[in-house]
């Protein structure tokens, strides 16, 4: 076991080298705009994550080696974009790393038997249903879609909690249902199909869900929810049947939000032909494929390159300025980090000893992996653009923090079977 945590503390430090020499490099460029304040925000992070990690080995948490230091090295790209892009908010995004990390230890901690949560299953969604009502009802619009509350200064998405409480509840309602789902309890034209008593409140709760996030105008979280969904439904039963019909109803759903809602139709319009409108709606996406463009194979380098003429490019655009600036190859080794991260993720479920930590890690992985797919196809214009953030890297308290939830759960997933792993052996 000590072997192991050595090894995510040289992970972690290998990171913190590259981090180091980031910060470097932009006080070299430009020491009146990135003073040595930056030094000491990173310094301070980075012993943050080396103190988790002897805190995790003093608890004798034996869970995936890899998430901690992947989580690292994500979150210093982060940092160190948004140092590049403006310190102000690269300070603020501090303060979150913070509150991130130790959401992070709490659920490792007190969630490590995480098999608890499958008894309070409809207690989640309900909360989660409650939170997404008061955005309507209460709710700050800000880019067309009315998703945040403000508390006093504060303001945070909701949307960010549920879809962690959605992926709970689907978790434990499947591994509930899941012979039922897989053999059906009646037959149509010789296929299986389970009946509404067993199938039901899945499809009320997503749908409910659904309906709520497309009257807030937040069709990417939508799209992401509708999506985590499907995926888990497959891993529980591995029946294309409820993929394909899940898709189409999807679709159909899709074409009759287009017709709908003006904001649905404009977002289409500009992912289209964004240059018929260049310098009004289409400015932002344009912007980024400008940006893109210039980073070709290798980069205009760190901190020389254009990102601040994309609007926005530090909440929703993060991508685009680190592909300019580090070209294809920097973009290609991002998207590495994400698919790592994912991997390891679908690694803690297949080697998960219950039913409930098969879907559980599984459906976390799929989350992880959709949103990242969604907004950086939003961003080179292979999807509509949906507002979204990246996780790790992108600015956005709510969004870091539900990330640091999410990889804490896997860790507690991972470490509860490696013990029992453990167990057995001896």
């Amino acid at each position: 076991m000590l072997a192991v945590h050595r090894k995510v503390m040289s992970l972690i430090l290998w990171a913190a080298l590259f981090f180091g020499a980031g910060l470097l490099n932009l006080w070299f460029i430009d020491n009146q705009r990135w003073h040595t304040d930056i030094f000491t925000y990173g310094g301070i992070l980075v012993v943050l994550l080396l103190a988790i990690s002897l805190l995790l080995a003093r608890w004798k948490i034996i869970g995936d080696p890899y998430i901690l230091p992947l989580i690292a090295m994500l979150n210093f790209i982060g940092m160190l974009l948004l140092f590049r892009l403006s310190p102000d908010v690269a300070v603020k995004q501090f303060y979150w790393q913070v509150v991130g990390l130790l959401s992070f230890v709490f659920v490792i901690k007190f969630l490590a038997d995480y098999v608890r949560l499958q008894d309070y299953k409809y207690v989640y969604i309900i909360v989660g249903i409650l939170l997404l009502v008061l955005t309507i009802i209460f709710g700050v619009e800000v880019g067309g879609a009315k998703s945040w509350l403000a508390l006093g200064p504060l303001r945070f998405q909701p949307s960010e909690i549920v879809k962690i409480i959605l992926v709970v509840f689907l978790a434990s309602f499947l591994e509930e249902e899941r012979d039922i789902l897989v053999s059906g309890s009646r037959e149509i034209l010789g296929i299986g199909l389970p009946s509404l008593r067993y199938i039901g409140p899945v499809i009320i709760m997503c749908g409910l869900s659904l309906m709520l996030l497309v009257f807030q105008k937040d069709l990417g979280t939508a799209l992401i929810f509708y999506g985590t969904f499907l995926a888990m439904v497959y891993i529980a039963t591995g029946r294309w049947l409820y993929i394909t019909s899940g898709t189409f109803l999807f679709a159909l759903g899709a074409v009759i939000c287009y017709f709908l809602f003006f904001h649905v139709q404009t977002r289409v319009a500009i992912w289209l032909n964004p240059w018929q409108d260049i310098d009004g709606k289409g400015y932002q996406i344009v912007q980024s494929l400008f940006a893109l463009a210039s980073g070709g194979l290798t980069g205009t380098g760190l901190g020389l390159g254009n990102p601040g003429y994309i609007p926005a490019v530090h909440t929703d655009f993060v991508f685009s300025a680190w592909s300019e600036e580090t070209g294809m190859l920097g973009a290609v080794a991002l998207i590495l980090l994400y698919l790592l991260f994912v991997y390891r993720g679908m690694v803690i479920a297949a080697k998960s000893r219950t039913n409930f930590g098969i879907l559980l890690a599984g459906g976390l992985s799929a989350l992880f992996a959709i949103q990242t797919f969604v907004i950086m196809a939003g961003v080179i214009k292979l999807l509509p653009l949906t507002g979204v953030t990246l996780p790790f890297i992108s600015y956005g308290g709510s969004s870091l923090v539900s990330s640091y939830v999410l990889a804490g759960l896997l860790v507690a997933v991972s470490h509860r079977d490696s013990s029992i792993s453990e167990g057995m052996l001896e």
